[in-house]
């Protein structure tokens, strides 16, 4: 013990605080085992732990440095991703502008309190699917009761925030981009039909928690809050509460028949996926958006009722109707984009733009079944028609620790609101049959919430699930808050042609 150099002595003593700091963090007490450990490596020297660098077999020793590299490699990456920063990759336009496509977050565990692991045995890096293999990268069990850690913060109104996605607990493999219970909505047979056709919606999987995919969205709804949107404007318990910045809204852009270049759509800040014409060389254009090949696949009758929907017409009486200007029998070409203030201002000062003004959305009844309807489009609570719109949604009450809803009145609408917290996210067995709602098997005149709730929304307003869609977001759900865009990578431009946006890496993404 004499023997061993006063450097090792130090880096001893450091693992020893580091780790005594961790367990008093976190309460894992089984992490102390490993002092002795670190004792022998740096100090005792009793167990062979190089025994492979003596090794005569040059064959041997490679792939022994290749393994010890690996799994220390490993072993770091565990658990710095998750107890303390992680990646994340914006992969839709959801937060657009404040956030783009190709940003590369990094994400902070400790903002908001790191989040203890929930299902401990997994691969790294990879969230709930083997790249290659397409196998589940993590094993169901054990689970670990949730809890929080201490961190430096709580989450605050207009905080941009990285979480689970609550509505991904049950995923149909074939058709992974649409949420379990909006399939539910739009099958003939609601979710009996889903996870009985294979062949069409694949295996229905559970996921846990903290392997739900990954969201990005910006929270607008706190705890005990009721959030309301009206002519897109947020409001808050009454109050009208300020757009983010970069907020971006669907508008219809009508030119004088010039061309916008994609020059322009750059310097707007534009990308190709954005944007489309309604009307060239009398064509009937579709949106650049269809999702009537998902609707399809779900459900062909309410995909036949939509169809004219999803495809605009380039005919003078439906451009008249939705409020273009027309020269003699000329309406010019006519676009669709999603705009910030700034951006409408700045089409509007172009000299061959005519008019720009904001798509309404409306809400109308579509057959699923001969003698069945729905809302389309629909929003939470999906299982009662609010008539709610992107646009004109709530009041929505968000539900808060501690506090207590009551079944006395508007029992349908606070069944539909509330169910999936209750049974879902707070793990009860809940029933509602005649009028009366069963917790646990009990009739239930009431239920207090055991954890806060958030809602969040995306910058891209008229193009984002959310909330609004989805519902709230459980605190267990909450995986940090991004810091800063360490790399972002244009899609639409090459690497010799300003693919890589240095004007946005190390830019904070805190709130943007």
């Amino acid at each position: 013990m004499k023997s061993a150099p006063r450097a090792k002595w130090v880096k001893f003593i450091v693992m020893t605080i580091l780790t005594i700091a961790f367990v008093i963090w976190t309460g894992y007490l089984g992490v102390l085992v490993i002092i002795p450990l670190f004792f022998d490596s740096y100090i005792l020297k009793y167990i062979p732990w190089g025994f492979w660098k003596s090794s005569g077999n040059l064959a041997f020793r490679k792939v022994m440095e290749w393994a010890d590299a690996i799994g220390f490699a490993l072993v770091a990456v565990y658990v710095i991703n998750t107890f303390f920063f992680q990646n994340y990759q914006i992969p839709s336009s959801s937060l657009e502008k404040s956030l783009l496509v190709g940003d590369f977050l990094f994400v902070s565990k400790m903002s908001y309190g790191t989040r203890s692991p929930m299902t401990p045995l997994s691969f790294p890096l990879a969230q709930h699917t083997l790249p290659i293999l397409d196998c589940k990268s993590y094993l169901d069990k054990p689970q670990i009761k949730y809890q929080r850690f201490a961190g430096f913060g709580s989450i605050e109104r207009g905080n941009i925030v990285v979480f689970n996605f609550p509505a991904g607990d049950t995923v149909a493999l074939n058709q992974q981009a649409v949420d379990f219970y909006s399939l539910s909505k739009m099958n003939p047979r609601g979710s009996y039909g889903v996870r009985n056709d294979k062949a069409q919606y694949g295996e229905i999987v559970y996921r846990p928690v903290d392997r739900r995919e990954n969201y990005v969205k910006r929270c607008m709804g706190l705890p005990g809050e009721t959030i309301q949107v009206k002519d897109d404007e947020v409001y808050i318990n009454g109050k009208k509460v300020a757009d983010p910045e970069n907020m971006q809204l669907n508008y219809y852009v009508q030119t004088d028949g010039t061309p916008i270049s994609e020059t322009v759509f750059s310097d707007l800040g534009i990308s190709k996926d954005d944007y489309a014409t309604l009307n060239q060389a009398g064509e009937q254009v579709p949106y650049y958006f269809d999702p009537m090949q998902e609707m399809q696949n779900a459900n062909p009758l309410l995909a036949r009722s939509m169809a004219d929907d999803f495809k605009y017409k380039a005919d003078s009486l439906h451009l008249t109707q939705l409020g273009f200007i027309a020269k003699g029998k000329n309406f010019g070409i006519v676009y669709t984009l999603p705009l910030t203030k700034k951006m409408v201002a700045d089409l509007k000062a172009k000299p061959f733009v005519l008019k720009v003004f904001k798509q309404q959305e409306r809400v109308e009844k579509r057959n699923i079944t001969e003698d069945k309807q729905i809302d389309f489009p629909f929003y939470y609570p999906i299982a009662y028609s609010t008539g709610w719109t992107r646009d004109a949604y709530g009041p929505l009450w968000i539900p808060k620790k501690g506090a207590t809803i009551t079944f006395d009145k508007d029992v349908d609408y606070k069944v539909a609101a509330y169910e999936r917290v209750i049974k879902n996210y707070e793990g009860n067995e809940f029933a509602y049959r005649d009028g009366k709602v069963y917790i646990n098997g009990k009739q239930a005149d009431s239920y207090t919430f055991k954890m806060d709730y958030y809602f969040m929304m995306g910058d891209n307003r008229h193009n984002s699930a959310d909330s609004r869609s989805w519902g709230f977001v459980p605190e267990d759900h909450i995986v940090g808050q991004p810091l800063f865009v360490w790399l972002s990578l244009d899609k639409d431009k090459g690497w010799l042609n300003g693919k890589i946006r240095w004007n946005r890496i190390f830019t904070s993404a805190k709130k943007k």
